[in-house]
């Protein structure tokens, strides 16, 4: 492409600070380096992740940066050595790596991967060479690129290790959500929970990730599954996916816990938190049933413990982690586009609202307002 190898000017929602709206600028995007390729991003989706780093999070490093990681484009450039990719080829790119060299790659039970930006600080991106400088800059300041993908932006550059190829005639608006939100939460039940035929489940908060799960708990064999929100709108979209019932907190004057146990004879056989709150995290390990009740937590929160009694854990529940549902990323994402190619997976219902990038503050303040479920956001003409 004519593009290769020179700097790019394009546009960006760059996030100037903590608790401020993103603003629209022209940045600079340079080539890319060793074993780095540079994406032209067509569409993203805003994931509650964004909002917590921007407004929730209460900590101002990790700034200036261009946030986003559920997006979909294709490969502009490719830098020295790079194998994988070609310019042309369709790609996902991922906040979760896959080497397939270091040792968590290598065993099957993990993806995690230890080249993910996650190895690092938050905001901070992971270099492959020695060069630590990211190749994103506006008005002469260096911006970051957050979990190391920076989709919300027209032009990214990611490690090569950091990207899914698909298919070109891949439905981009839906592929974007496999780079974060449904897969986390389809798979931290499929995967992770290892939900069985016949089993119960609950799973608290409704937004993408948990209807993915509720998803998940479906297509494992649940035979009960709980929505549990504040919020009774939702329950008709949870249907749609899959839950059988649905408990609102603010509806009982004891804790959900509790009640999800007098409804179960004791508890379900696996709860999934996806809402990135500690006390919800701390209810959902509580409305296990003692004995063999597994508990998947999948919300982010880096600036709060969890806490929990020791007899929750003495009388036999699990309480386990989930990033990115458990799937190692690189060889996974082509496989789950391949099932909404074919019909196997569902996301037509997971698009609520489309908007063009310059609108992305109108789409924070559809998530803060629990209006729909995932915006997406045209970035460039296709």
């Amino acid at each position: 492409m004519a593009t290769a190898g020179k700097v790019i000017k394009c546009r960006a929602a760059v996030a100037w600070g903590p608790n401020r709206p993103l603003v629209m600028e022209e940045i600079e995007v340079a080539p890319p380096e060793a074993h780095e390729i540079r994406i032209k991003i067509f569409v993203t989706a805003v994931c509650h992740t964004d909002l917590y780093f921007l407004y929730e999070r209460g900590r101002g490093e990790g700034f200036p940066a261009v946030l986003g990681h559920e997006g979909a484009g294709t490969v502009e450039s490719v830098g020295p050595g790079v194998t994988r990719f070609k310019p042309g080829d369709t790609v996902v790119p991922l906040f979760v790596s896959q080497c397939r060299e270091c040792r968590f790659c290598r065993n099957p039970s993990t993806n995690q991967c230890d080249k993910s930006w996650s190895s690092q600080r938050p905001g901070k991106r992971l270099e492959v060479s020695s060069d630590t400088t990211s190749r994103l800059r506006c008005r002469g300041q260096t911006l970051l690129q957050y979990m190391g993908t920076s989709t919300f932006s027209e032009y990214t550059v990611v490690k090569e290790i950091a990207a899914a190829k698909i298919p070109d005639s891949a439905p981009l608006d839906k592929a974007c959500l496999l780079g974060c939100g449904v897969t986390t939460g389809y798979g931290a039940a499929v995967n992770t929970a290892k939900v069985e035929p016949g089993s119960t489940c609950a799973v608290f908060g409704l937004g993408a990730v948990g209807l993915a799960a509720v998803m998940g708990c479906k297509a494992a064999g649940a035979s009960r599954i709980f929505a549990v929100d504040v919020n009774k709108d939702k329950f008709q979209k949870a249907k749609l996916f899959g839950a059988t019932d649905f408990v609102n907190p603010k509806d009982h004057d004891k804790p959900v816990s509790q009640v999800l146990a007098e409804m179960t004879n004791g508890g379900v056989d696996f709860a999934l938190e996806c809402v990135g709150n500690v006390e919800v995290m701390r209810s959902a390990l509580e409305s296990c049933v003692k004995g063999w009740g597994v508990s998947v937590l999948t919300g982010y929160n880096d600036s709060q413990d969890v806490s929990a009694r020791c007899l929750q854990f003495l009388a036999g529940r699990t309480l386990k982690g989930s990033l990115f549902g458990g799937y190692k990323s690189v060889e996974s994402v082509p496989k789950l586009v391949s099932d909404v190619m074919t019909g196997k997976l569902q996301l037509d219902e997971f698009v609520t609202k489309t908007l063009p990038l310059d609108q992305i503050n109108e789409a924070f303040d559809l998530m803060t307002n629990s209006e729909g479920i995932r915006t997406v956001l045209k970035v460039s003409t296709l």
